[in-house]
């Protein structure tokens, strides 16, 4: 053999040696909420990143990497979402981290992400101040403050409101900056309160304040509360009394299945805005209901949804990421890569973050019917 045809046989090794050499598992952490009462939230938005991951890694992953996703249980807990977040940048070496399930614990858990210069990207975090942390935190959850103000107008134009009751979870950053975005909304919208009480997470008996509002007569009844109380909250009203034809009003914690479930018919007539329902006619959102209930044999909900396209929308940013195999710069690279996510086409439609790492997305205003949530008003 010719001394040229043995290099040439030798670079073509190497060069193979290097191809098979490059690829490597692309390392996420998802840090959410899978066992308490949060897991409601949580398991859901779990199954919508693990279809996404199936199917992109089907697909041949990501410039030949698969990724690979790093699951753990953070509870719905501030002080585990901390741990799990430590865990995830400084023993797994994680590229990136999804979550947590709850803004209360995006509050103190994500600032660790951002100290440790690893994006951290929320898809069920809506409270005010989140993307606020610093310049390694995103979310593809649409504010409350971006929503809430169009479903307290719809619901008044469509309804004809003038006086509300306001219930709210005094205790959780995501139910006060619920009723905090809701009470701007109502005094822009000029209705009147006639009452304002409040509750703790986990209560599981609201006849004081429900009694105290029935007596006032309102015209609805707005309630920003996690999906467990909300739905108690409900049910227990329409059992003492208070008629159907008095709608509550809900934030994003009445997005979930759970509150036709547990409620059952008391939930029917619910009004709270989204940027995703079930029923969507988006071919990418029927194919991915389809996908999901063939996988997990139930129906997604918003939480799945947003998980899913999350992980779709870290791809597409990932792909464009120059690996160096220095992960601070590489983790850099991808933030900077992310921030440039513009018109993302998903199961919620059209999707950009805005200047501050926030979601654009246009949001629908939707009321349970038949124990689905449909459109009340686009």
């Amino acid at each position: 053999m010719r001394l040229s045809d043995k290099i040439m046989i030798l670079s073509l090794i190497f060069i193979f040696t290097a191809s098979v050499s490059l690829a490597a598992d692309i390392k996420i952490g998802v840090a959410e909420a899978l066992t308490g009462p949060i897991a409601k939230y949580g398991v859901p938005i779990k199954n919508g990143f693990t279809l996404a991951v199936e199917e992109i890694n089907a697909a041949g992953g990501i410039n030949g990497n698969k990724i690979k996703l790093i699951i753990e249980d953070e509870q719905g807990k501030k002080e585990e979402a901390i741990n799990v977040f430590k865990k995830f940048i400084f023993r797994d070496k994680v590229l990136a981290i999804f979550g947590p399930t709850l803004s209360n614990s995006a509050f103190a858990a994500d600032p660790v992400a951002n100290a440790g210069r690893t994006v951290v990207f929320g898809t069920s975090n809506t409270a005010e101040g989140i993307t606020a942390i610093g310049p390694y935190v995103f979310r593809n959850s649409v504010a409350e403050a971006d929503i809430l103000p169009r479903v307290v107008s719809i619901a008044k134009k469509k309804l004809g409101i003038k006086k509300v009751a306001i219930m709210y979870g005094n205790d959780d950053s995501f139910t006060k900056s619920g009723y905090d975005v809701f009470k701007k909304a109502v005094e822009a919208e000029n209705l009147q309160v006639v009452a304002t009480e409040t509750f703790s997470k986990g209560d599981i008996d609201f006849s004081a304040q429900i009694t105290k509002i029935k007596g006032l007569n309102p015209d609805a009844i707005i309630c920003s509360a996690l999906v467990e109380e909300a739905a108690n909250i409900i049910l227990q009203a329409r059992k003492l009394g208070i008629p159907a034809s008095i709608h509550f009003i809900g934030g994003n914690g009445f997005n979930s299945s759970k509150l036709s479930e547990i409620a059952g018919k008391a939930a029917e007539g619910a009004i709270s805005g989204s940027p995703w329902f079930l029923d969507d006619t988006n071919k990418k959102n029927q194919s991915f209901v389809k996908a999901y209930r063939k996988k997990f044999s139930s129906d997604p909900d918003q939480f799945a949804a947003q998980a899913y396209d999350a992980l779709y929308i870290m791809a597409e940013a990932i792909k464009k990421v120059k690996f160096t195999g220095d992960l601070e710069k590489d983790r850099t690279s991808l933030r900077d890569e992310l921030a440039k996510v513009k018109n993302f086409s998903g199961v919620g439609g059209k999707f950009s973050f805005n200047e501050n790492r926030d979601a654009e997305q246009k949001g629908r205003v939707l009321i349970v019917k038949d124990k689905k949530f449909t459109i009340f008003s686009e």
